[in-house]
C-alpha cells in the first residue's frame, strides 16, 4: 500500500521508534524526528512531499506540536494532522488545527494507523480543470 510520506515528531526515542515501525509495517514512508527544529527543517526542505503530520505536543524547549501543525498547514491547508500527548489533550479544541485528531498517550499503534488512514481517506482531490472550448 502506497500511502505517502508521514512526518512524525516525538521527543521520546522509544515512542518514535514504535511509531516509525508500526507506520512502515502499514505501508507508510516515515521521516521521524525528535524536535520541532528538526521537524521544520525536514518539512521546509520538501513541503510538497509530505502527506501527513503526527506530532507530540510537548517537545521540550522551543516550539510545540501545536506550532508545527500551524506551520505545516500554512503550506498545505488540507494536511492531515494527528496530535499525540500524555497531558495536553484538554487544550486540543483551542490550540489544535481544524479537522485534526487528538490521541492521548498511552495509545495502541492501531489507533494511530486508523486515525491516519481515516484522515487520508477524507482528503478530496482537486477537481479537474475546466476543458477548453
Amino acid at each position: 500500500m502506497m500511502n505517502g510520506l508521514v512526518l512524525v515528531v516525538e521527543d521520546e526515542p522509544l515512542i518514535l521508534l514504535d511509531l516509525e515501525g508500526g507506520l512502515e509495517e502499514s505501508g507508510f514512508k516515515v521521516v521521524g524526528v525528535t524536535s520541532a527544529a528538526q521537524a521544520l527543517s525536514a518539512f521546509d526542505a520538501a513541503p510538497g512531499s509530505f502527506n501527513a503530520l503526527i506530532s507530540d505536543i510537548r517537545l521540550g524547549d522551543g516550539m510545540s506540536g501545536w506550532d508545527i501543525a500551524r506551520h505545516v498547514r500554512q503550506a498545505n491547508a488540507m494536511m492531515p494532522v494527528i496530535y499525540i500527548s500524555g497531558d495536553s489533550a484538554i487544550y486540543w479544541s483551542v490550540e489544535g488545527v481544524p479537522e485534526s485528531i487528538m490521541i492521548a498517550k498511552p495509545f495502541a499503534l492501531p489507533q494511530i494507523i486508523t486515525a491516519l488512514s481515516t484522515l487520508l481517506n477524507q482528503q478530496h482531490p482537486l477537481p479537474p480543470s475546466e476543458p477548453r472550448a
